[in-house]
């Protein structure tokens, strides 16, 4: 179909509620493959990343792969959304930005309740850890925010659609209030 953009997407540090969100539009999934075509994203199983037109990221960065991943994202989409709350904010991942990453990991993998074999894990495959969990605008540039734990699917499929038409995202009040 001619006019469709191009759409990936990539979850980073965070619970992957956001993807899940997106799935909860049901049925509209259709019409929004009538608007779109995916890239990389875990909905397709595609996993290299071309250029897009758009790019929707979910998650803080809290490792160095995510910093890896999130400057891929940027350098090839022409938007970056932000979803959720870890990507806007740091979300529940960053509760961690309290404590020392030292005292974070002994407690994880040391003097946890219920470790056996305690250590830290050091396997050269594992992606470093960041010193703090960071929102994504801290890394790279975003052009449009989408806050929510997670945003619920009609937040979702209103800001998608009126992107993607090129019109003002006005959200009904019902779809975006947090009380």
């Amino acid at each position: 179909m001619p006019g469709k953009i191009r759409v990936a997407t990539v979850s980073l540090a965070g619970c992957f509620g956001c993807h899940m969100s997106l799935l909860d539009i049901d049925e509209r999934i259709l019409d929004l493959v009538d608007r779109v075509d995916f890239d990389r994203t875990p909905l397709t199983d595609i996993k290299t990343l071309g250029d897009c037109d758009l790019g929707i990221i979910e998650g803080g960065v809290a490792n160095a792969e995510n910093v890896e991943v999130l400057r891929e994202f940027r350098a090839h989409c022409k938007r970056l959304v932000a979803i959720g709350a870890c990507a806007v904010n740091g979300g529940i991942p960053a509760m961690r930005n309290q404590f020392e990453l030292r005292e974070c990991l002994e407690e994880s993998y040391v003097g946890g309740v219920g470790v056996h074999n305690p250590g830290v894990p050091n396997d050269p495959e594992i992606p470093l850890l960041l010193n703090k969990v960071h929102p994504i605008h801290e890394v790279v540039r975003i052009d449009h925010f989408l806050p929510g734990c997670p945003p619920s699917a009609d937040a979702i499929w209103t800001f998608l659609t009126e992107l993607i038409a090129g019109e003002p995202i006005r959200f009904p009040y019902t779809q975006i209030h947090y009380d």
